[in-house]
């Protein structure tokens, strides 16, 4: 980065009063110093701002939770809030990758956690170049991305690489970007670490009336568990309403695209990295123009992979031959109900290698698991006071069965494993078909065996009982 770059960085972050820490640009980009004089954008195109959380699942109060959530809460009666929105693959990296592409993880090769050796096939397939390409939009990132091991790889016009990526941090500079925004329409992800493990503490006294998940049991340690979670939750939302408050006083909110999403499931046991609706259900809001106001539910099927065609679909721009999503325009501007009559979720690399795959209707929910190891997978759980207390009740010790079935309309739940029922013989089988059906339309790997790891990839054993316990490197 040039000398009067860091310069004019170093200014706009003492005028804001904070410091701009690990920003760059990428060479040539067309926003005048990197990211503009402040004036306001004359294209019709609305600028898209992608705020996303870790590890929130869908309890914020937009989903009825009584959650510490005003400023979400206060986004979603403005815009739609999408009841049945799920992630392609419940693990950090391989959410957040089939989002930004359009794919699912087993075609964009995101198999694991970038964090752990995985990477994107093709970082041309990020959402923001066909977004430049096609209708001339800036693209920024500040805070945390999570696909890739250097921001730069990805192709930002501009990024910020904030140590912890906490709210405290990346707000600010997600606010100073606002301010002195370019003049073209832009593409800006805000990322935040929370609500990760590990939690903020609550107080004491908030955990005595915390209750945790359904699938949890209600006992002293989980409910204080909760009320920590509830802390990051509170911080977060902050967090999302500074930077929301910033797009208002800049005059932007009317010709903003706001995407408020969460990667999967809550860090809690059976949700996060599983395939249950507790683990691939996530927060997803969304407002602007284009028909994403008044306060609305949406209750379609939803998959990640299809918010980047929908995008293509409002901006009216060409969709890459890649994506496998489709657009639900045709459901917020009430021409459709559904756009998909099922949706798909896999997984295959967290901390440990644990192979299965899922398809969900509004009905019925078909996993199918692929691992030889027939126990659940601890290292595939964030360690917590709730895991805890599972793994001390004998979680390790239970049986994973090789295909599980449920009816989601009395068993929402997901507890009731119906795949040995002979009523539900018919069921099974449709299930079974459809899901191989699209392994096979999308060159699912796991067709043809085990998934390799990439050489030097880091893989916990799946017979350890933390992500922290020692990892093979892959060779």
């Amino acid at each position: 980065m040039s000398t009067s770059r860091r310069r004019f960085l170093k200014a706009a972050a003492a005028a804001a009063g904070g410091v701009a820490v690990g920003a760059h640009s990428r060479p040539g980009a067309t926003a005048a110093e990197a990211f503009g004089s402040g004036a306001v954008s004359s294209s019709i195109r609305p600028n898209i701002l992608y705020i996303n959380s870790h590890d929130t699942g869908r309890f914020t109060s937009p989903y009825g939770y009584q959650a510490p959530t005003p400023n979400l809460q206060k986004l979603a009666s403005e815009g739609i809030c999408f009841t049945q929105a799920h992630c392609a693959a419940p693990t950090c990296s391989a959410s957040r990758a089939s989002l930004l592409t359009g794919q699912w993880s087993h075609s964009n090769g995101m198999f694991g956690l970038v964090n752990r050796g995985f990477s994107l096939n093709d970082y041309e397939h990020h959402i923001l170049h066909t977004l430049r390409r096609e209708a001339n939009y800036y693209s920024a990132l500040i805070g945390l991305q999570h696909i890739a091991a250097k921001s730069e790889a990805i192709g930002y016009d501009y990024w910020q690489d904030i140590p912890g990526n906490h709210v405290e941090h990346v707000t600010p500079a997600a606010v100073r970007f606002l301010r002195n925004r370019p003049r073209q329409p832009f593409w800006l992800e805000v990322g935040y670490f929370e609500t990760h493990r590990p939690y903020r503490i609550a107080p004491t006294p908030n955990a005595r009336y915390t209750r945790p998940p359904e699938l949890i049991p209600d006992v002293p340690q989980t409910r204080q568990d909760m009320a920590n979670f509830h802390a990051s939750l509170n911080k977060l939302d902050w967090g999302v309403g500074q930077v929301l408050a910033a797009l208002q006083e800049e005059g932007l909110a009317e010709n903003t695209l706001v995407i408020s999403a969460t990667d999967h499931g809550i860090a809690f046991p059976d949700m996060k990295a599983g395939l249950y609706d507790a683990g691939t259900g996530a927060h997803l809001v969304m407002r602007g123009p284009g028909g994403f106001r008044g306060g609305h539910v949406c209750d379609a099927l939803i998959s990640h992979i299809d918010i980047f065609p929908t995008i293509c679909d409002l901006l009216q721009i060409l969709s890459p031959e890649w994506l496998q999503g489709k657009s639900f325009l045709p459901v917020i501007h009430n021409q459709a109900e559904e756009i998909n009559d099922a949706i798909y979720a896999e997984l295959n690399y967290h901390a440990s290698y644990e192979p299965k795959r899922g398809i969900r209707t509004h009905r019925w929910k078909y996993i199918r698991h692929y691992s030889e190891y027939k126990h659940p997978v601890l290292p595939n759980c964030d360690d917590g006071p709730s895991k805890t207390y599972w793994v001390q009740n004998g979680w390790g010790t239970q049986r994973v069965p090789s295909e599980e079935l449920f009816d989601l309309v009395f068993d929402p739940n997901e507890r009731n494993n119906l795949a040995g029922s002979v009523s539900h013989q018919d069921v099974l089988r449709e299930m079974r078909q459809k899901l191989q059906l699209w392994m096979k339309d999308s060159s699912d790997p796991i067709l043809h065996g085990p998934i390799p790891a990439p050489h030097g990839a880091r893989v916990t054993p799946p017979n350890e009982v933390s992500p922290t316990d020692p990892a093979t490197v892959i060779s």
